[in-house]
């Protein structure tokens, strides 16, 4: 069974900076793709950044300048370092990797951590 779970979300001021980390566990053969994806009340859910099993990363403009999506693929862990966080900012944030085990390929979820900014 594979299993990501997600740390770092929390208040913050209008300004300010959070990191997030998503951490996979399980029978994991590999690991391809990694994202971090948020859904506001009342919005549809959102892809933030992604990352490849090689590194090259992708953001949605939005964020462009300001998040950074890494990985460290020994520890099977995703992070979005988040700066000059905005208001609009404010979701649910939440992890999704490609994930091959011995069943094959499937793209798993975390359980999401709540980033709120106050203005």
């Amino acid at each position: 069974q594979v299993q990501l779970v997600e740390s770092g979300g929390g208040l913050v001021q209008a300004g300010g900076s959070l990191r997030l980390s998503c951490a996979t566990s399980g029978s994991i053969a590999g690991i391809g793709a990694m994202a971090w994806y948020r859904q506001a009340p009342g919005r549809q859910r959102e892809l933030v950044a992604s990352i490849t099993s090689g590194g090259s990363t992708d953001y949605r403009d939005s964020v462009k300048g300001r998040f950074t999506i890494s990985r460290d693929n020994a520890k099977r862990t995703v992070y979005l370092q988040m700066s000059s966080l905005k208001p609009d900012d404010t979701s649910v944030y939440y992890c999704q990797a490609t994930v091959v085990t011995m069943r094959g390929r499937g793209d798993y979820w975390g359980q999401g951590t709540q980033v709120t900014v106050s203005s």
